[in-house]
């Protein structure tokens, strides 16, 4: 209780701080396991440690004082109507003015400046500027601003980009030196800043002027009062369209690092809708984009890249598991899918303890003897004592095959999966997230499924606009994050247990989810990453399925699959239970009966560890 008073007390804190910054009375301020993230009046930043270490509590007002600056210096409208059509000069613009005001503060507060040094060495950490080799590998969107900041403030950027920034700062100084100059000195102004940030864009040949956002007088009055998805992952503007980005102003905190970390169909974390605009014939509400580059250096895949329409996205939702339903239900849930499928814990924890026996026999060292040169085997010496003569024996080192990875498990969240088949996939993924976090290989865990059934909200937008001909995808989607790559499983545990809650399972939309999934793990720096799918079938939603042809869906989730078979490092394999799936997918299994669903999960992963790729 002491320790809840305390967390409380805590939060109370910043909640105060952040009013007084963002000169807001009604801001407010929660704890959350996902990303940071701003919604409407509420801030969500990363919960402490139960001791609330320093190192902790000064990143949770970081993250806090971020978004207070944002909300005190950040105008949407007028960011939304100087936001360019091209879709990497856009994600470095949003980086921009994230960097503007954070710097204000920062020159403003040496408490806030403290601060917000803490959450950007602790999301630039998780980016790949460490690991870069040249120039051209530096991601821009990231660097940048991180540029900007340190012209603005002087102060140095976090160790990890240093090397990152030595590479690119003298190609900056060449091509936009004034311009950045300038950039620098417009901070105080957002007007001017956007536009000397759109001229510094065009020196660096970024940005070319058929790329610019075509304002209009009434522009601006027209975003008046719409948030904007600043996140790195959506909200670009169309040439006709700048006033259509909305949401809830949920930022990735620093505008960078997670360039294509969510399918461009979808709003940022744990809010409701990108407001994407239906298209006057209604139909086809694509989002604009083709292929576009993430931190890797590899593409990720939007949906332009197909022949495939959604009528809007207005009311897609990316979802936590813990903004579903409260902590109360969660445990309860949670508690409920333990006691259902107690009998099968043990089986397999068996299963998961093969694997990580397979794990970590790879990632231990292996040695090379009898070498002419290297560390000398004093195993050997004997040798050398009872016979003089023979030469000294040395080993060497071999370098490990076992490369950094993550994997994603995606559960199909549809009503056929009600019953024995979810609570069998809830409990072999969680055993499995424990396995591999032992083992050092981070795990992602999602879920689709749609909002309703029959359509929902977007059918009813289809019917009262005149219900066009073939208007494709005709449902609210629904994504849901259990468990993110970088969540310790012990906070994620009680989140799977949604999965049991009455009423979630709904539609399946497979390719569209394919396309989320895949696009998050693009966006880490791990050099392997792998995408298991748990499904029990084809796509199947009614309400698109009644108006469009009957294979929609089916060949979109074809193309999808294709694509990342042939084109994509993401390496794909897919269990279906009960129906077969090896026709969609290349590497796949087909489990008659749930229960084999944990022996298969092991068996599978650990094959793909085994393989030597």
């Amino acid at each position: 209780m002491a320790e809840d008073t305390q967390l409380d007390k805590f939060r109370q804190y910043l909640s105060g701080v952040a009013r007084a910054i963002a000169d807001n009375p009604t801001l407010d301020v929660r704890f959350t396991t996902q990303a940071p993230s701003m919604k409407d009046d509420v801030i969500s930043v990363p919960l402490p440690d139960r001791s609330l270490s320093p190192e902790n509590m000064a990143l949770a007002r970081g993250v806090a004082d971020s978004f207070a600056l944002k909300a005190k210096w950040h105008n949407p409208a007028l960011h939304a109507s100087k936001k360019p059509v091209d879709t990497q000069a856009s994600h470095i613009l949003d980086g921009l003015e994230q960097a503007r005001v954070e710097s204000l503060g920062a020159r403003a507060m040496d408490g806030v400046r403290q601060n917000l040094q803490v959450a950007l060495d602790a999301e630039i950490s998780k980016t790949n500027l460490a690991q870069v080799k040249i120039r051209e590998e530096v991601p821009l969107d990231i660097a940048l601003p991180l540029l900007l900041r340190e012209k603005i403030t002087g102060d140095a950027p976090p160790a990890s980009a240093k090397k990152a920034l030595d590479l690119l700062r003298p190609w900056v100084n060449k091509k936009a030196n004034q311009a950045l100059d300038a950039l620098a000195q417009s901070a105080a102004d957002q007007s001017v800043f956007a536009s000397q940030a759109l001229e510094f864009l065009q020196d660096l040949q970024v940005l070319s002027l058929q790329d610019q956002p075509e304002t209009k007088p009434s522009d601006s009055d027209d975003a008046q009062g719409e948030d904007e998805d600043e996140s790195p992952k959506g909200g670009e503007s169309k040439p006709d369209q700048s006033d259509a980005e909305s949401g809830s102003d949920a930022p990735e905190m620093k505008g960078q690092g997670q360039q294509g970390d969510e399918a461009e169909i979808t709003s940022s974390t744990s809010h409701e809708g990108d407001e994407g605009e239906e298209q006057k014939d209604g139909g086809g509400d694509d989002d604009g984009e083709g292929i576009t580059p993430d931190p890797s250096g590899e593409k990720s895949l939007t949906l332009n890249a197909f022949d495939y329409k959604i009528y809007t996205t207005r009311y897609d939702e990316v979802v936590a598991a813990h903004d579903l339903c409260d902590e109360e239900e969660l445990r309860r849930l949670r508690a409920y899918l333990d006691q259902q499928l107690e009998a099968l814990h043990g089986m397999v924890t068996r299963l998961a303890n093969r694997l990580q026996r397979r794990l970590q026999a790879q990632q231990n060292r292996h040695w090379d003897f009898d070498q002419d040169e290297g560390l000398l085997d004093s195993a050997r010496l004997s040798r050398v004592v009872a016979n003089p003569l023979l030469p000294l024996s040395y080993k060497v080192e071999r370098e490990a095959s076992f490369k950094d990875t993550v994997v994603t498990l995606l559960i199909d969240n549809s009503g056929s999966m009600r019953g024995r088949p979810i609570s069998i996939a809830a409990l072999s993924t969680d055993i499995l997230a424990r396995t591999l976090e032992r083992c050092g290989v981070r795990t992602e865990i999602l879920g689709f499924t749609t909002r309703a059934w029959k359509g929902g909200n977007s059918r009813e937008d289809w019917m009262n606009g005149g219900r066009p001909a073939a208007p494709g995808r005709l449902n609210d989607l629904r994504h849901i994050i259990y468990k993110e790559a970088d969540e310790p499983w012990r906070r994620a545990k009680n989140s799977l247990g949604l999965m049991m809650r009455e009423g979630l399972l709904k539609e399946n939309i497979d390719g569209e989810a394919l396309l989320w999934a895949h696009n998050r793990l693009m966006a880490r720096p791990e050099d392997r990453r792998i995408l298991m799918v748990i499904s029990d079938g084809a796509p199947v939603d009614d309400s698109t399925l009644s108006v469009n042809s009957s294979s929609f869906l089916e060949k979109h989730l074809r193309k999808v699959i294709d694509w990342i078979e042939n084109k994509s490092s993401v390496e794909l394999l897919a269990i279906g239970i009960g129906h077969d799936v090896t026709r969609y997918y290349k590497r796949a299994v087909t489990l008659m009966d749930a229960e084999q669903l944990g022996g298969a999960i092991v068996e599978q992963l650990a094959a793909l560890f085994d393989d030597k790729k």
